[in-house]
């Protein structure tokens, strides 16, 4: 017995298979004239047509892709960076040139970028590289350091000339004649910002000083290493001291007192400073984050060097291995376990490179956007997906609504008659004549304004059902009108059976699938509306994405002209969904309706 029916689940699973991949399945006479239940045949002309199951494939993959790829995803919806908006879609951030394999000297990532010398004193260039970044000067001659910055690069040759080139503004390109005339030995570029330190100690700035506070008044001819960040600059002296170059109060300031004069290296973060101590101890301080802060004990004692980016450190350990730890968004602390034998560490923004001693690289971090960023730095795909579960949820919730009520009255009116019957046309009437749009919008702005994202979310969703039963209604009204007149439901009246149950159990059952069809085509027509309410900016507000919201915030031609990304994938996937879910109800029409199948 249980070999005969898995052998019948079997079959089954096989014919909704070949239903919904192949051709029609050729069957015997006899079987074209064995009786099938409504439900069957109405299951079996809908997957018949290839284009209903092209639109159920198409939806199911929607579906699964936002209900499922978000449970793995590590996503924090009011994330910003500056560092990253408008970045183009692409991979290939860390995607190096094959001629630094075995032959790299060192690199130098920027913000979505990065800059490399090999061996033979040659330099390369990759990842997100805009026209300015690749007017690279001419005439340079053999580069011997260089250092990338947010989006520019700054290069000194053999002979100690000083090169700059990418981002024009806030002075960057203007080298002060002190660097110049310096004998420069160390380069540093940041967030709006260069620096050199020449052989005696000095530091040399220039960009944007107004923003990155950077002073050095006093410290002159004293300083050995520094670290920058977006706002100043972390130095160590060459006493072992630590001075933070500023005068603002930042949460760097609160220096401990325990580890002047022991200090051997320097790093920062956007809120965070630390320093390896000469017992190979890391000490951190800043803003309370703990997974920056808490230091993993394994490599206490164990720490030879250290740099910082924009909110995690990695670190080089006295067996030449490497660690990485802090926030990890991006996967920037996700450090390879194959990279040993580590001879120079260069880390910045959400990129790590660590270059061994046989001048092999390698890398962890951000490897770029599938589908780019937006204006405020943020992951189109990601928010794709979620924003496509919001969509889905917003025009799914206000569809059941609308359908409970439709159905309810439906029914009601449509089998009682009468008085009800004209009571609850007119009610309906009254809310067919309200102009849907400009109400919807009245309503949102001034409920709207007075929740939280979430709470606009569900008001958004009452909304939409509140004010779309009525054709559902009508609809529902008509099948009840036309199929309490069977002679089923004659003899259910002569039984006694009760009237509710001879209208929910009886009539309703039987009128299913063209109310199956009208819910269909309602989701379609939910989840443009809510897109169109979140388009014009009435409908669910940021940071919680909807595919409507994400259009609304491209909907200039600036974006349109530059940031194309932003446009075409959340119009693509609130067409397809829509058109996708439009097949499906087409589908189920014909195949509830044997005379639109032409028998």
């Amino acid at each position: 017995m249980s070999e005969n029916n898995e052998k019948k689940r079997d079959s089954h699973f096989k014919s909704v298979l070949r239903m919904l991949f192949g051709g029609r399945q050729d069957t015997s006479a006899l079987e074209e004239e064995m009786v099938q239940t409504p439900f069957k045949t109405m299951m079996k002309n809908f997957l018949e047509r290839r284009l209903t199951r092209v639109g159920l494939t198409v939806f199911i993959v929607i579906l699964l892709a936002c209900l499922i790829l978000p449970i793995f995803m590590n996503v924090d919806l009011t994330h910003q960076d500056s560092s990253q908006t408008n970045v183009p879609p692409g991979m290939h951030m860390m995607r190096y040139p094959r001629e630094l394999r075995g032959n790299a000297q060192m690199i130098s990532p920027g913000s979505n970028f990065a800059v490399g010398l090999s061996n033979d004193g040659r330099m390369y260039l990759w990842g997100m590289l805009d026209d300015r970044l690749r007017q690279v000067p001419g005439g340079m001659g053999t580069i011997v350091d260089v250092a990338a910055g947010l989006d520019h690069v700054v290069a000194m040759n053999d002979e100690g000339q000083l090169f700059t080139w990418g981002n024009t503004s806030f002075g960057l390109m203007n080298i002060p004649l002190s660097a110049q005339n310096a004998n420069i030995v160390a380069l540093n570029s940041g967030f709006q910002i260069s620096t050199a330190l020449d052989d005696e100690g000095n530091l040399h700035v220039w960009g944007n000083e107004n923003m990155v506070s950077i002073i050095t008044r006093g410290l002159e001819g004293r300083i050995v290493e520094w670290a920058l960040n977006p706002n100043t600059a972390l130095a160590l002296m060459d006493d072992g001291r630590v001075e933070l170059l500023t005068n603002r109060n930042l949460p760097q300031s609160d220096i401990p007192e325990h580890i002047h004069g022991r200090a051997i290296d320097v790093a920062m973060t956007d809120r965070h400073a630390a320093v390896v101590l000469d017992d190979g101890t890391v000490v951190v301080w800043g803003t309370n984050d703990p997974e920056v802060l808490e230091v993993p004990q394994e490599i206490q004692g164990r720490v030879v060097s250290i740099e910082g980016a924009r909110s995690h450190f990695s670190v080089i350990l006295n067996d030449n291995t490497v660690h990485s730890w802090g926030m990890n968004l991006l996967g920037q602390t996700n450090f390879p376990a194959s990279a040993g034998n580590v001879a120079q560490l260069s880390i910045a923004y959400f990129q790590n490179y660590a270059i061994d001693a046989d001048g092999n690289i390698h890398t962890w971090g951000l490897r770029g956007y599938l589908l780019g960023t937006d204006q405020f730095g943020r992951d189109v795909f990601t928010r794709l997906i979620y924003g496509g579960r919001f969509s889905l949820l917003v025009g799914a919730i206000a569809v059941i609504i609308s359908s409970t009520i439709g159905i309810i009255l439906g029914c009601i009116s449509g089998y009682y008659g009468g008085t009800i019957d004209m009571l609850c046309m007119r009610f309906q009437e009254i809310v067919s004549a309200i102009p849907f749009l400009p109400f919807a919008i009245i309503l949102s702005w001034t409920i709207g304004n007075q929740l939280s994202p979430t709470g606009r979310m569900i008001a958004i969703m009452v909304i939409l059902g509140l004010l779309s039963w009525p054709p559902i209604m009508r609809l529902v009204r008509g099948q009840v009108l036309q199929a309490k007149e069977n002679e089923y439901i004659t003899a259910a009246r002569a039984l006694g059976v009760r009237e509710a149950s001879i209208v929910f159990k009886h009539i309703f059952p039987n009128i299913m699938g063209v109310i199956i069809v009208q819910v269909t085509i309602g989701l379609a027509l939910a989840m443009l509306t809510e897109s169109g309410l979140s388009f014009i900016g009435f409908g669910v507000n940021e940071p919680v994405p909807t595919w409507g919201n994400m259009l609304n915030g491209a909907n200039n031609s600036v974006v349109i002209r530059n940031h194309w990304w932003r446009v075409l994938f959340p119009a693509i996937a609130l067409s397809s969904a829509a058109l996708a879910i439009n097949i499906i109800g087409d589908g189920l029409r014909e195949a509830v309706d044997p005379k639109a199948q032409g028998r």
